[in-house]
């Protein structure tokens, strides 16, 4: 019996893309980074944003973090996510710069308890034996 899922699979599509869904299947957070300027980015492309190399390689990231910027969803816009509500929406800067969506779990989804700048740490959450995503929780 196949266990229904509570968000749709992403689809992840572009070549450039590819470390960083295989890093989330062994549980790691990778992120490009120019190996010209030094400086890691999100989302995964062929040219840095910040100095237009071509020379991009990859680094695993820590992980940790803290909460740039939130929402707190109580209704969802898409009926293919099941996921109960209300659902924190998150922006999360990462310690090596970029900054990535994702949600926030493991906490009461109330602005008097969710603080932007509160650090956060990085969780795995295998929906198939394909497809691992990233979710992001209060640092312990």
């Amino acid at each position: 019996m196949l266990m229904e899922l509570l968000r749709p699979l992403p689809t992840p599509i572009t070549p450039e893309a590819k470390p960083y869904w295989d890093g989330l299947k062994d549980n790691k957070l990778m992120l490009p980074k120019c190996d010209d300027c030094g400086k890691a980015h999100f989302y995964p492309r062929v040219i840095c944003p910040h100095c237009h190399s071509r020379h991009i390689s990859w680094i695993q990231a820590s992980g940790k973090g803290k909460l740039y910027s939130f929402e707190i969803a109580y209704r969802s816009l898409n009926r293919a996510f099941k996921v109960e509500l209300p659902v924190v929406l998150a922006m999360v800067e990462l310690e090596e710069g970029p900054r990535i969506m994702s949600n926030l779990i493991n906490i009461e989804p109330d602005p008097a308890v969710v603080k932007c700048d509160m650090p956060v740490e990085v969780v795995f959450e295998k929906l198939t034996d394909d497809c691992t995503i990233s979710l992001f929780q209060p640092a312990q």
